[in-house]
């Protein structure tokens, strides 16, 4: 038992002796990072010192321009409801007018339409007309003329054969027998 109480004293004592270094290297660590800390405390004063007196007339000029805005909005702001209802109005009444308009032409439209149909079937039924009437012109007119001219030109025909026969007869022309 001896040995075991010696060995359990000698590992114990190891243990507190590796506790020992890692607290030592803890304590090492966290100094060197304490060190770095400072460093960086002291940069960070450093450059807030210097921006500071920059920044301080910036953040300045930046409240007095929210409070210049908060009180021209005050001032503007029923002026620029005024404005809004306003062109709500105009845009409600131009849309308005618009339809009617759209109405109006698409009558118009719709109006033209219909008289250029009834021009068209004018014209149409016009044309039919000339046409039934040429051809009744044709054969009331030209029909009749044609079988006039025929007898005119058959007697003619029969005036001139029958006085011409008779005058070479008397000058001593061919007769009609001869001529077979």
């Amino acid at each position: 038992m001896n040995d075991n109480l010696t060995l359990f004293i000698a590992v114990t004592a190891a243990a507190v002796v590796l506790q020992m270094l890692i607290l030592l290297a803890m304590y090492m660590a966290v100094r060197k990072l304490s060190a770095r800390m400072e460093a960086l405390a002291n940069k960070v004063e450093d450059t807030t010192s210097t921006v500071m007196p920059k920044l301080l007339p910036l953040l300045e000029n930046a409240q007095s321009m929210q409070q210049e805005f908060k009180g021209f909005m005050e001032v503007a702001k029923p002026k620029i409801d005024v404005v809004l209802d306003n062109l709500s109005h105009i845009t409600t009444t131009a849309r308005g007018s618009v339809e009617r308009i759209d109405a109006t032409v698409n009558d118009a439209v719709d109006r033209v339409r219909l008289q250029v149909i009834r021009g068209d079937e004018m014209v149409t039924r016009t044309l039919d007309r000339v046409e039934e009437t040429s051809e009744k012109v044709q054969h009331t007119v030209m029909s009749p003329l044609r079988q006039v001219s025929g007898i005119v030109q058959a007697i003619s025909v029969g005036f001139g054969s029958f006085f011409g026969s008779q005058r070479r007869r008397r000058n001593g022309g061919p007769s009609d027998e001869m001529f077979i």
